[in-house]
């Protein structure tokens, strides 16, 4: 399938998880580059590298840089790949890190990490990307990985809910910004999704069980995989959405709606 034909993306957070599910549904829809932007290039999950694997498994041109969202100076190493790669049209912020907590115990430190990763990564993920896509005068797709948290609060994980918040109200702030000159800036919010993102659980029969009491609530009866978050992705990225921006495309499997 080649909804993605010729195009040319980065996916930040893209060694592991949903990002590594972004990269390769990219790649399997005729991508001709990915940029694989990471702070780590070996996966969490069990594998080779994503760019190794997008080589041999299809023909798109992958390449890992080395990125922490949190440095300007890396996003910008990452766009430029893209740029050398055949011109970006296509920026994923995707890097995040999750974290339950309680309200009274969360430290500056605690708050000013998630808040670096989760906004300030997609904020000048997205301005540099936005430039480039501009100055190239072809337009483009910004694409921010949200959450439902950025739909609603959760006294569990008030930091996360508050940094996926500010990243909904940033997509349609730049929706707005630069619709005009071509550049479509949608986010996506996924619910649950079996990723590493918490790490392995250290308790196994108590995760099962609290997993089996969540796909309990999910209309669609299971956790979501992260290539249902990135069939939404390639749709945004792609010439079907070439009339959709500031949008939140919810995959969740229904729980958002009846919760």
């Amino acid at each position: 399938m080649t909804l993605l034909d010729g195009i040319t993306a980065v996916v930040t957070g893209g060694s592991s998880g949903i990002g590594r599910g972004i990269a390769r549904g990219f790649a399997e829809h005729g991508a001709e580059a990915v940029v694989v932007a990471d702070i780590r290039e070996e996966p969490k999950e069990d594998g080779p590298p994503t760019h190794e694997l997008l080589e041999a498994e299809t023909d798109t041109e992958s390449v890992f840089v080395e990125c922490d969202v949190t440095r300007r100076s890396d996003l910008t190493a990452a766009v430029d790949a893209a740029e050398a790669a055949g011109g970006l049209d296509v920026m994923v912020n995707n890097a995040g890190i999750w974290r339950a907590e309680d309200f009274l115990d969360v430290t500056e430190d605690d708050y000013q990490r998630m808040m670096d990763i989760n906004l300030k990564g997609a904020y000048f993920g997205a301005q540099i990307a936005a430039e480039r896509l501009v100055e190239n005068d072809g337009g483009g797709s910004i694409i921010n990985i949200s959450s439902i948290a950025g739909l609603f609060g959760n006294g569990n994980w008030p930091t996360y809910a508050a940094s996926k918040g500010g990243l909904t109200m940033l997509t349609y702030s730049l929706a707005h910004e630069f619709g005009d000159r071509g550049v479509r800036v949608n986010a996506i919010h996924p619910g649950g999704i079996q990723t590493m993102i918490g790490g392995e659980p250290s308790e196994p029969e108590a995760a099962a069980e609290q997993a089996q009491q969540f796909t309990q609530m999910v209309p669609l009866g299971r956790y979501g995989q992260p290539e249902d978050v990135a069939g939404a992705a390639t749709f945004l990225a792609s010439d079907l959405a070439s009339y959709v921006t500031g949008e939140s495309l919810v995959v969740d499997g229904g729980w958002t709606s009846w919760r």
